[in-house]
């Protein structure tokens, strides 16, 4: 686990207008991939305070948009997480999961849920490496335990939990 960041970069809270940074970084951060819509600009507004971002003077590196849930009391929810392509690799994602993590612990929370797409190798390989198991669904891709149709018809999502 990255301790401390990089030199030259910074971490901070997220804001509202961070929104905008982000939604303009998503396609090419993800090849192409439009994931704009899940991401609305309600959650900056609501969850800004368990949200966080990395920058390097003013540019945007890293995100983690998370939230304690308010109906289950006693877990986080990991919602959005990007890394800028030429800063992968070097811990940045990890650092703040483990921040979101430390976080969810000052609030008595000890369960963290998170979930991805089955198509994202990448997301899937990087929370197993964190401990996360992927839960149990009830249909398979590639081998991958998902739950079919999650958020609507042919959006299938893997879902991961861990225990901190």
């Amino acid at each position: 686990m990255v301790a401390k960041l990089p030199k030259g970069l910074t971490v901070r809270n997220a804001c509202p207008a961070d929104h905008q940074r982000i939604i303009a970084v998503m396609k090419s951060w993800w090849g192409g991939r439009d994931l704009t819509p899940m991401l609305p600009k309600l959650f900056l507004d609501h969850f800004c305070n368990t949200s966080f971002v990395i920058e390097k003077e003013e540019e945007l590196i890293c995100f983690l948009i998370g939230f304690l849930s308010p109906s289950r009391v006693r877990e986080g929810y990991i919602h959005f997480v990007g890394v800028h392509p030429n800063y992968r690799r070097i811990g940045l994602g990890e650092f703040l999961y483990h921040r979101f993590f430390n976080l969810c612990k000052e609030h008595h929370r000890d369960t963290i849920r998170a979930c991805t797409s089955p198509v994202n190798k990448g997301s899937i390989a990087f929370h197993k490496k964190l401990g996360f198991t992927i839960s149990k669904g009830n249909g398979d891709v590639d081998g991958i335990q998902v739950s079919m149709d999650y958020n609507g018809p042919d959006d299938d999502k893997v879902l991961f939990e861990i225990s901190i």
